[in-house]
């Protein structure tokens, strides 16, 4: 029986469509999302955009707020309340590592703009790959 399940969550349709399968696939179960905040490199995007902020973390904080906020809006009709946690990292790496603590991983099919799907790689199918839990896959 599954009774916890990790659902990383970013700001795209992909990741929210993850979280209502989780939500109705397993309505008993405790649900994390965990929305991980990619380290600053020199590649553009969202994690280049946090590295120019005075307080980095600040920063991070108040876009898992948003990405947590829209997460309790999607499960509220369901009478569910989910847990949420912010990593930093790598998100394939984060979710691998933290999916010890689970039953299963639902993630979406993909997120990000082209660009972060080139440059920083498919993050579904590398924990599809690498996970020690079993992964549903939602698109």
């Amino acid at each position: 029986m599954i009774s916890r399940v990790l659902v990383p969550m970013d700001d795209s349709k992909m990741a929210e469509r993850a979280l209502e399968y989780a939500l109705e696939a397993h309505p008993d179960a405790e649900i994390t999302v965990l929305h991980i905040v990619g380290e600053p490199s020199s590649m553009m995007g969202k994690a280049m955009s946090l590295a120019l902020e005075e307080d980095i973390e600040k920063a991070a904080e108040k876009h898992a707020a948003e990405i947590f906020e829209r997460a309790r809006e999607i499960a509220q009709p369901h009478g569910i309340d989910i847990s949420t946690d912010v990593a930093w990292g790598s998100p394939a790496k984060v979710i691998i590592n933290q999916s010890d603590s689970f039953d299963t991983v639902v993630i979406g099919s993909h997120s990000g703009s082209l660009a972060d799907r080139l440059f920083v790689g498919n993050v579904a199918q590398t924990v599809f790959r690498r996970s020690p839990v079993p992964v549903t896959v939602v698109r």
